[in-house]
């Protein structure tokens, strides 16, 4: 597979159009696709972080690239197709799609507040849809080589108990960006590749609240490094470790997840009462898995 440093979609002059790019992981890839040449478009919503953050990008952009931030409303189609517009006005390109918008509110329980639960999904999961829809059929009809990078989370996996809105969009969106790979793969004469992204704990503004970051909390710049070394391997998922789980923790809550439906075990039963000592002992089990 291409190292990064080689790969034809973040080749100098190509264009990268990154939404939720005001702050946090979409941030850190606008600053190091503008400081590796490329043009950026940043994508979020209005306001004075996304004016500063496209100003970060500037200054670090290098050989002509330029910083485009337009205001967009992921979840509103009419909005992302204006984008799409200005991106092919601007450009006729487009290198690399970064699907990183989204919110980490909670509206409540599965049976509380729809109007909450229909918002964060459309923001979290159609806003990922949308942006596919609207730049992908593009990509294709001009033949170069593409990526499409979705992010996603480890709660859309393994569904831990406190944002089930949250868990379900982060869900969807790992079961949409399979299937577009598997499309992609099969399309005759694509040259664009889909990949999953899923960060470990992360110290953005969606999880910081204006803290300090944790020791055992990975930057932004940490999981894009990482993002960019798995695409160079030509991986779908983009599994992030943090300072504080391993490859191998991560593998074992996977499995254990996959296993309630093989076993016939309670939902979640990692959090059941019934399973806690066995989900315990598997936890402490020698690594048998990839990391």
């Amino acid at each position: 597979m291409p190292a990064p440093d080689t790969l034809p979609a973040l080749e100098p002059g190509r264009v990268a159009v990154i939404t939720g790019a005001a702050s946090g992981i979409g941030r850190a890839a606008a600053e190091r696709f503008a400081g590796r040449g490329l043009h950026v478009v940043m994508a979020d919503l209005a306001g004075e972080r996304l004016d500063e953050a496209s100003a970060a990008a500037r200054a670090v952009a290098v050989g002509g690239a330029q910083v485009l931030p337009i205001a967009t409303d992921m979840s509103d189609m009419n909005q992302v197709l204006a984008l799409q517009s200005q991106v092919e006005g601007a450009f006729n390109d487009v290198g690399i799609l970064m699907n990183n918008a989204g919110s980490g509110r909670n509206p409540g329980r599965s049976w509380e507040n729809g109007d909450g639960w229909r918002a964060l999904l459309a923001t979290n999961l159609w806003g990922v849809i949308n942006g596919v829809q609207a730049f992908v059929p593009g990509m294709l009809a001009r033949g170069r080589p593409g990526l499409v990078v979705n992010t996603g989370s480890k709660q859309g996996i393994t569904l831990p108990p406190g944002n089930s809105a949250y868990n379900l969009s982060k869900a969807g969106v790992k079961a949409f960006t399979e299937t577009l790979a598997h499309e992609l793969r099969n399309e005759p004469g694509a040259r664009l590749s889909a990949h999953l992204l899923v960060p470990g704990w992360t110290h953005t503004g969606m999880t910081s609240r204006g803290g300090a970051k944790p020791a055992a909390a990975w930057t932004p710049e940490q999981v894009i490094d990482f993002m960019l070394a798995s695409l160079g391997r030509g991986d779908f998922y983009i599994l992030c470790p943090d300072n504080d789980v391993t490859r191998d923790m991560d593998e074992k809550r996977v499995r254990w997840t996959a296993d309630d439906l093989i076993r016939n075990r309670p939902a979640l039963s990692r959090w059941h009462p019934d399973h806690a000592e066995a989900f315990k002992a598997h936890m402490a089990e020698p690594g048998t898995g990839q990391g």
